[in-house]
């Protein structure tokens, strides 16, 4: 009502409110002789779920008139199930501590901003869920300080090996644990320690039809489990963290947007939404840096238009996407920014080879080593490198606050989370300058008009558009004549 241009309809509030007030009329509570049970304070409701094939094999003996025994091994499975029948349960079940190890944020020089302390506190009062940060506003950090709060063995799972190794640095430098105390668990490192970083692809790893890493979720007695980037949890991670209802669950995120919309799982299985912190907000703090959006319009030659339109529908989007024609683009917006740590990213790596041979810069894809990734990342951190061509695995928990200016060439589809990382790339608002103005970050999309290319870069640009940020649309010509 606060934000509507026009006045809300009546109805559709009295909606809104009716299905919120759907969650918690089911609990998930402790019991102290029959263990787990499922009450509610509407015996309607309770009927109606316990009819349901979906959750009969799941629960036991009725207790009373409102409550039922919950077979200990399902609760994550029935809060799943509860969820899709439209009548989500609250789970006050509590945790079990898991084992106690020393952990505390270092004092020396640093504090935590006002809004990683209230995003941590959130979590610790609701027990699990997922905190919303925007990329560069530290949710390492509010990782960090829930491991505090908790003082606890932690099993941390996050997208890749380059970000396990960002977060062990991170661990190091933010409290009290020594590098000997945390362990890498990935594709070529297997350490078991009192906080351990893993991988989601080494646990969803499958070897003749079984997982066989996933010994590591009951190797210790883990008392907080983190998910970095929930939004990308692969499933057989959801089927994992179903087994994982009474440890201590953190997911973070910059957006909870899933492309497979599988919201819902997250919701049920890690927890609900404890705190989110709108971009504009964070960037109008000084914490991230302002952005400006701008999409580049290129037309294509018309040979290339006539190969799109006869072309068969799943090829279309690599014709437009792979234009050579934003080749001539990128190399302008290259020009026009030199001097500044800017990001080329695509999706499509002979796209992505031939700008780098065309800019005479660098390429990180899918088979660059982690070896030869971290060294390409920290020269440019270092500024020793300005230019980068990157593919989508820099798409993720890759911190690289140097980052001034990215040029998209082509992206997932109308992936809108991916919009938003690539964004985040740039939003680490680095040291004001001599007259202490602080950066702007320069985000350019390059895109064929009148193509799928277009509708796509459409829905990708949604999310962005809903935290405050617009898009300037320009033409590829208007654009040399700024140039010179």
């Amino acid at each position: 009502m606060r934000y509507s241009r026009y006045p809300v309809p009546h109805a559709l509030l009295v909606d809104v409110a009716e299905t919120m007030a759907r969650y918690g009329r089911l609990r998930l509570e402790k019991h102290p002789t029959h263990g787990l049970v499922l009450s509610s304070t509407d015996r309607a409701v309770l009927a109606e779920v316990m009819k349901a094939k979906k959750v009969q094999g799941m629960l036991g003996d009725r207790l009373d008139a409102d409550s039922v025994i919950v077979h200990a091994s399902e609760r994550g499975n029935l809060k799943q199930a509860l969820l899709k029948l439209g009548w989500p349960a609250e789970d006050f079940a509590g945790y079990v501590d898991g084992e106690a190890h020393p952990i505390d944020l270092a004092q020396d020089g640093w504090e935590l901003r006002t809004y990683q302390q209230e995003a941590a506190d959130a979590f610790w009062h609701g027990g699990s869920g997922v905190v919303v940060l925007p990329c560069g506003a530290g949710k390492t950090i509010v990782g960090a300080a829930a491991m505090g709060q908790a003082r606890a063995t932690t099993l941390i799972l996050v997208t890749n090996t380059v970000s396990a190794r960002q977060w062990k640095d991170e661990l190091v430098r933010r409290t009290s644990l020594t590098a000997d105390e945390i362990g890498e668990y990935s594709g070529s490192v297997k350490e078991i320690r009192p906080v351990t970083i893993a991988t989601y692809q080494v646990l969803t790893l499958k070897r003749k039809g079984v997982y066989p890493h996933l010994e590591l979720l009951d190797a210790r007695d883990w008392g907080l489990i983190v998910y970095d980037e929930v939004h990308l949890l692969p499933a057989p991670i959801f089927r994992m963290t179903a087994d994982l209802q009474a440890r201590r669950r953190l997911g973070l995120t910059a957006t909870l947007v899933r492309e497979d919309g599988r919201e819902g799982d997250v919701f049920s299985l890690i927890g609900p939404k404890r705190y989110d912190a709108p971009w504009k907000d964070i960037e109008a703090q000084g914490w991230i840096a302002p952005a400006d959006c701008v999409e580049v319009r290129v037309t294509l030659p018309s040979a290339e238009r006539m190969a799109y339109a006869t072309a068969e529908p799943e090829e279309r989007y690599r014709l437009a996407a792979c234009t050579p024609h934003k080749t001539e683009v990128v190399r302008r917006l290259v020009r026009q920014h030199a001097g500044q740590p800017t990001l080329v990213i695509g999706q499509y790596i002979d796209q992505l080879d031939e700008l780098a041979a065309e800019l005479d810069a660098p390429v990180i894809k899918g088979e660059t080593t982690v070896k030869e990734r971290q060294r390409l990342f920290e020269a440019f951190r270092s500024g020793e490198l300005n230019l980068l061509v990157v593919s989508k695995v820099a798409n993720f928990s890759i911190d690289l606050p140097s980052a001034e200016v990215a040029i998209q060439v082509s992206g997932s589809f109308g992936s809108r989370q991916e919009e938003a990382q690539r964004l985040g790339r740039l939003l680490r608002p680095g040291d004001p300058g001599p007259d202490g103005e602080r950066k702007v970050a320069h985000f350019y999309t390059i895109v064929s008009r009148d193509t799928v290319d277009a509708d796509f870069a459409q829905n990708r640009q949604r999310f962005l558009a809903e935290q405050g940020y617009a898009y300037r649309i320009i033409d590829a010509d208007d654009l040399e004549r700024t140039d010179g």
